[in-house]
């Protein structure tokens, strides 16, 4: 999809997820690295795994990128939504990569050099990485977390793809990442919460905070995870 703005134009790529689409007037702008922060069970694995499903129904190739989830668990989640991701990873169209935290050493060796020779080669156009928050963990220090950060989200927009950073929220701050840092470099943030109502009953809620080169909505809506992934509601409020 390609919006005009100005008079420039910015081709678009969609998420995927109904009523996003339409907050972002069309879709992430083609080649922005955005984020996905929230607490623990907000659907941010969910979201990745959405997005890189969205792009193999267009025919686009993406690399899912874990630091939680083996490959088997990844199928797994896919099918009870009823996204069958082995089609595409017998394909070629679709890769899987398992990074390990426990060796921190060899793990962040693999991001600086194998990582991005990989991501170049299968030349994807989607990519997802589900945790940003795990990877910082290993760095020994914040300079450390911010360069390899840096360099990363850099090394991403080099290979033209589109990529989205799933990172964890502070428990004393749920508007800021763990480490205060993927909110400024990324090109875009698009913040789930929790939102506890007056009945004990807890509402989920979408809004983008940022997304660099376009207009879009600032409105906080509600959004449920469904038996077909995440739907979000443009028709609600939350109270």
């Amino acid at each position: 999809m390609v919006i005009k703005m100005g008079n420039g134009r910015i081709e678009r790529v969609e998420t995927g997820i109904d009523g996003l689409d339409e907050m972002l007037r069309g879709g992430v702008p083609k080649g922005h690295v955005f984020t996905v922060m929230g607490a623990f069970g907000t659907g941010k694995t969910t979201f990745s795994l959405q997005y890189i499903w969205e792009g193999l129904q267009k025919g686009e190739s993406g690399i899912f990128i874990t630091l939680e989830e083996d490959k088997d668990a990844m199928i797994e989640t896919g099918l009870s939504y009823g996204w069958d991701f082995q089609e595409y990873l017998d394909e070629g169209k679709l890769a899987v990569e398992k990074l390990t935290p426990a060796d921190a050493e060899a793990t962040i060796k693999k991001i600086k050099s194998d990582l991005p020779k990989f991501i170049k080669n299968f030349n994807a156009e989607r990519i997802a990485i589900d945790s940003i928050s795990l990877m910082n963990m290993m760095a020994e220090n914040s300079k450390q977390k911010r360069d390899q950060l840096f360099a990363l989200s850099q090394m991403i927009k080099d290979t033209g793809a589109t990529a989205l950073l799933t990172a964890e929220v502070k428990d004393d701050n749920p508007e800021s990442s763990r480490d205060g840092l993927i909110e400024y470099t990324a090109d875009g943030v698009v913040l789930l919460r929790y939102n506890q109502t007056d009945t004990e009953k807890v509402q989920l809620s979408i809004q983008v905070k940022k997304m660099r080169r376009i207009k879009h909505s600032r409105k906080i809506k509600p959004f449920d995870i469904t038996d077909e992934g995440i739907k979000v509601h443009m028709e609600g409020a939350i109270f």
